[in-house]
């Protein structure tokens, strides 16, 4: 089954910037930069993947979860799939 949602686009976006983070601290590993200077662009990669996350999970709550509850779905069904999903939040 293929879901896509309004902001998927964004979500690829900052998976993208934190991809370029990432690629950018190898090099910088490679090259043997300060161990300040990898931790500074690590967590880069780390915040720019976090906020993804966040953004993917707010949208599947607002549009996914929310459609089922205007639609009167099944509450047990409901509660499972909310914590499913905030485990990874």
């Amino acid at each position: 089954m293929s879901m896509k949602h309004e902001s998927h686009d964004d979500v690829v976006k900052r998976l993208k910037r934190s991809e370029g983070h990432l690629r950018k601290t190898i090099r910088m590993i490679e090259e043997g930069r300060a161990c300040t200077d990898l931790a500074q662009q690590l967590h880069a990669v780390q915040k720019a993947i976090e906020q993804a996350k966040k953004l993917l999970i707010h949208d599947h709550i607002d549009h996914c979860l929310s459609d089922t509850v205007n639609g009167q779905g099944d509450s047990k069904a409901l509660i499972a799939e909310f914590r499913e999903i905030s485990k990874y939040l």
